[in-house]
């Protein structure tokens, strides 16, 4: 049974950081795509990053610069470092992994993604 348990959610001041991790149980890394979604309030679901080993690492266009994604095969866990965090990035951070490489055109389409985690909340305030 796969398992996705995301952690290091919180409250910020705007321009601050933090990372996210999302800790893997019952779930194989390897060149699967991994990926974090974000939802806030009143809007969809989207996705901010994405990675797939020996594929690529993917940001949306709203965080690029700001935040990276990674992942540790070796301890199992996907990370995203979010830095200089504005107000727009306030909602639930999601950890989702697929079963499949993904690459430029899939990697933020959900149905690239087979496991979902529960989600960590990310406050940014002024």
């Amino acid at each position: 049974q796969v398992q996705l348990v995301e952690s290091g959610g919180g409250s910020v001041q705007a321009g601050g950081s933090l990372r996210l991790a999302c800790a893997a149980s019952g779930y194989r890394f390897s060149s699967s795509c991994m990926g974090w979604f974000r939802q806030a309030p009143g809007k969809e679901r989207e996705g901010v990053a994405g990675i797939a080993f020996g594929f690529g690492a993917y940001t949306a266009d709203s965080v690029k610069g700001r935040f990276a994604i990674s992942r540790d095969n070796t301890k199992n866990t996907l990370y995203l470092q979010m830095n200089n965090l504005k107000l727009e990035d306030t909602g639930v951070y999601y950890c989702a992994a697929g079963v499949v490489p993904c690459g430029v055109g899939s990697w933020y389409r959900e149905y690239a993604y087979a496991y979902w985690g529960q989600g960590t909340q990310v406050t940014v305030s002024s």
